[in-house]
């Protein structure tokens, strides 16, 4: 098994190499990035949109008296994409230049499979801090009200939902994002194109999922607790307030911003094994 990922992973770096021979650099690294963006976005989000047609998964659902609607859909697909072509897109253009200013590596060979699950790992724990306290930033008076408070339209959140922000918002979270592998980089001199995609695509999987609305038995906060998903994120969607962080819990429990939603799961506890005594 170790030898098949290692030559498939050989492989795919000989691809990568070989996109850019006799091609702009830049314009092939900004159609890589932004195809990688869409494809994984959709496709993230795709198994959770079957799931609003599948009558056997709607017990999942977590507010299950808020069902999507098609309306919904098409009002946030719409803003997704102006802002992915009008606001994502230049970013993206814009990063050829950042990345060969800090020396990230674009054609050189890849780096070992350890090493790039490491620097995606460092690069979730810093953006789940920084999503802390911007996002805690964001409900403050006037920042929710004028940037905010767009996301929050939608009280039960379904899956591309993830997106769906002021363009300053975009900017603001995105730092985060893209902070990790900067501070990897100018740390360590040692950072690969392919391991700020592979830290991307985790991100925007931990999004959709995030934003899902659904709470599966196999989801992910049920093997590892201090996961939140979309269990956690979803009740901040419906109380608008508390449970700030991204990925983890530990940034919500170590500044109380999690009580409510504690408060909340306890009710629906009780209520659950009341239910289940008069059966």
């Amino acid at each position: 098994m170790e030898a098949w990922i290692e030559t498939n992973y050989r492989g795919l770096e000989a691809w990568w190499q070989s996109l850019y021979v006799g091609r702009n650099e830049m314009l092939v690294l900004t159609i890589a990035a932004f195809t990688m963006h869409q494809v994984t976005y959709f496709l993230a989000a795709l198994p959770y949109f079957l799931c609003d047609f599948i009558p056997s998964m709607h017990k999942y659902k977590i507010q299950r008296n808020k069902p999507n609607t098609t309306e919904n859909y098409w009002k946030c697909l719409r803003y997704l994409l102006f802002s992915q072509f009008f606001i994502q897109l230049p970013l993206e253009i814009g990063f050829h230049p950042i990345a060969r200013f800090f020396g990230m590596g674009i054609t050189e060979p890849f780096p070992p499979i350890t090493k790039m699950l490491s620097q995606v790992a460092f690069c979730l724990v810093f953006e789940d801090f920084y999503h802390y306290v911007f996002h805690s930033l964001l409900h403050y008076g006037p920042f929710y009200k004028n940037i905010h408070k767009i996301h929050h339209e939608f009280q039960a959140p379904f899956a591309i939902v993830g997106e769906y922000a002021h363009p300053l918002e975009t900017l603001i979270l995105g730092l985060g994002t893209i902070g990790g592998p900067l501070l990897l980089v100018v740390a360590t001199g040692d950072l690969h194109i392919i391991s700020v995609f592979a830290w991307i695509s985790v991100r925007i999987v931990q999004e959709i999922d995030a934003h899902s609305g659904y709470d599966f038995p196999w989801s992910l906060r049920r093997f590892l607790p201090f996961v939140g998903g979309a269990d956690f994120h979803d009740f901040h969607h419906m109380n608008f307030l508390g449970n700030y962080s991204s990925t983890f819990r530990w940034w919500d429990w170590i500044f109380g911003t999690d009580a409510s939603y504690n408060q909340w799961k306890a009710k629906v506890a009780a209520e659950e094994s009341a239910a289940k005594k008069l059966e």
